[in-house]
């Protein structure tokens, strides 16, 4: 069956498998080897070169989930957005990043690029105008990050691919937020797609991996700079994250379901002044997101008032963990100024509307009651410990 045709849950359970030949198991076996003969067989196999049998079967997947050609898989995060930058970057040309990404490739932007001779600008917002402001007569990538990390803003797919493809440009997206059980880029007409597949594609907290996907023409590309880097997993990590690719869309959907329930029930709590989730009809790009995603995601920002510190009510969580990263099976909270974004300025951190108030909220599979009764008596004790001090 091809697999367009397949439902997303097949496709995370079937595609992209290594068979079991010898004892017909129900899981993928596991190479370990990291040397392969190279006489009389159809491929050199090698970990660096992105082809051994537990990486070649888990990229079909990748690729699957998708709707793209090729993929890659890579050690983390950063190694696939890294090396899909400087793959299709080179001396003398100009990079347009949106101006709401995550912070560890915005210091790659403002620390490394120059090295390269590459020059870099950000958009002032996240608007089709605010693209096309930037563009420059260099300019050979867009880079765009939608939902976004922390605030959560929707940005036009098929906007900024129509006006890239007019101007001969490529598109690169960091869909980690959205996972391809939310959201396709490739389906809206963006050339590369990145994730840290550490997130939701790993989904346990007990996993490091990157991913860059695209057509064939472009992986052809990014595998040549990808050899030279030697930015590849372990198979071991592979075997794992093909196992967890395998529930992938029966966690996100439950998380979704987790997210939009918090949501309406932070916007009335009287302790917190403003929450950001695209699934609320109030979020500016509510319908925008409607349009270009399939769900609206398992993570969410809101922020506390003044009664509340965040460090405090950290603290006081029993339940809930405060954690760096996030999409994990358990809820997890972070404050953006001293993790994910903490490698900014906080110049550049207030330009993107990132204050020390901020709460990131990566909702988990728990019960909904029990989550909101560890947010309840945390912010009770907080305020009680304020009154009584």
């Amino acid at each position: 069956m091809d697999s367009n045709k397949k439902g997303i849950n097949t496709i995370c359970t079937h595609e992209g498998s290594v068979e079991d030949i010898l004892f017909k198991g129900a899981t993928s076996p596991l190479y370990t080897s990291t040397s392969y003969a190279f006489e009389e067989v159809d491929a050199k196999r090698y970990p660096r070169y992105f082809n051994t049998p537990n990486q070649a079967a888990l990229s079909k997947k990748l690729a699957a989930l998708e709707h793209a050609e090729e993929a890659m898989i890579f050690g983390s995060g950063m190694a696939a957005i890294s090396t899909a930058l400087l793959t299709f970057l080179k001396a003398g040309d100009h990079v347009v990043f949106q101006q709401t990404i995550y912070g560890g490739t915005y210091n790659l932007a403002v620390t490394q690029l120059e090295k390269f001779g590459i020059s870099y600008s950000f958009t002032t917002g996240w608007q089709i105008e605010d693209f096309e402001r930037e563009i420059r007569e260099n300019t050979k990538v867009i880079y765009i990050e939608t939902p976004s990390n922390p605030l959560l803003t929707i940005t036009d797919l098929e906007g900024v691919a129509r006006l890239a493809k007019s101007k001969g440009i490529l598109t690169m997206i960091d869909n980690t937020f959205a996972s391809p059980i939310n959201q396709n880029p490739i389906d809206f007409g963006i050339d590369v797609v990145m994730h840290s597949a550490t997130k939701y594609m790993g989904g346990h907290s007990d996993i490091c991996a990157g991913v860059v996907i695209s057509s064939k023409a472009n992986m052809k590309q990014v595998y040549q700079t990808a050899i030279c880097f030697g930015g590849n997993l372990s198979d071991y990590t592979v075997w794992l994250l093909e196992r967890s690719l395998k529930t992938m869309g029966i966690r996100v959907m439950e998380q979704n379901r987790n997210a939009q329930k918090m949501a309406h029930y932070l916007m009335d709590h009287k302790d917190v002044v403003a929450v950001h989730y695209p699934g609320l009809e109030s979020h500016p790009d509510h319908a925008l997101a409607k349009s270009q995603m399939n769900g609206f995601g398992g993570m969410l920002s809101f922020e506390l008032g003044p009664e509340v510190g965040v460090s405090e009510f950290f603290k006081q969580l029993q339940l809930i963990k405060p954690s760096m990263s996030l999409a994990g099976l358990e809820s997890t909270v972070s404050a953006p100024v001293t993790t994910s974004h903490a490698l900014m300025s906080p110049e550049a951190r207030a330009a993107q509307g990132i204050n020390d108030s901020l709460v990131r909220f990566s909702l988990g599979v728990e019960d909904m009651k029990d989550l909101v009764a560890d947010i309840e008596q945390a912010i009770n004790k907080v305020k009680s410990m304020q009154v009584h001090a």
